[in-house]
């Protein structure tokens, strides 16, 4: 009996004492975490990114992309490749032609792809080809020798002699929608 009894005070204690953030205090936590991003605080920054995807959700969309973006280069830049793909992932979903996310995604799915080349297989040929699309789409936006002899290289490790023989035409095609910047204010 005293056990539920410390275990409601506790509950009701904690319910008490925990208040939802409005969208200001989330939005100057944003403002925070962007000065140690800009200060190159990394460890500070993804600190304070870490206690703010919870409520990232109430920022607005422009806000929102733009924290996504920097979190996942974040990761990026400190080896944490399953996180900046995750957050990668969000902005491309939100913003289809934003491609230096592109790019970014493009390079940390290639990553993956060389940890597979040396055994080959479906896994590999399944890797490059979640590369492709977005390291294509870098390309028509922001044309780059590495990132062209990098996307030829795939498609010849994985054989795809169509893939090769169009991909100027779908370069072309992908470079008529490109975003170069996040706007913040939407």
């Amino acid at each position: 009996m005293l056990k539920k009894l410390l275990f409601t005070i506790s509950f009701v204690s904690a319910v008490c004492c925990c208040k939802a953030q409005t969208a200001e205090e989330v939005y100057n936590k944003y403002l925070d975490y962007n000065l140690a991003r800009m200060q190159g605080e990394t460890e500070k920054a993804l600190d304070l990114g870490a206690d703010l995807i919870p409520n990232v959700d109430k920022l607005k969309p422009g806000a929102r992309n733009n924290f996504y973006y920097s979190i996942a280069n974040l990761y990026e830049n400190n080896d944490q490749s399953v996180k900046a793909i995750e957050y990668y992932e969000k902005v491309v979903a939100a913003v289809p032609d934003y491609y230096v996310a592109q790019r970014g995604l493009g390079y940390q799915y290639a990553k993956q792809a060389e940890a597979l080349k040396a055994s080959g297989g479906a896994a590999y040929i399944a890797a490059v080809r979640k590369a492709l699309p977005h390291l294509e789409k870098a390309q028509a936006c922001d044309p780059d020798d590495d990132t062209l002899k990098l996307i030829k290289l795939y498609y010849n490790n994985i054989n795809d002699k169509t893939g090769l023989a169009t991909l100027n035409e779908r370069l072309k095609k992908l470079s008529k929608t490109c975003v170069d910047l996040l706007d913040d204010k939407n």
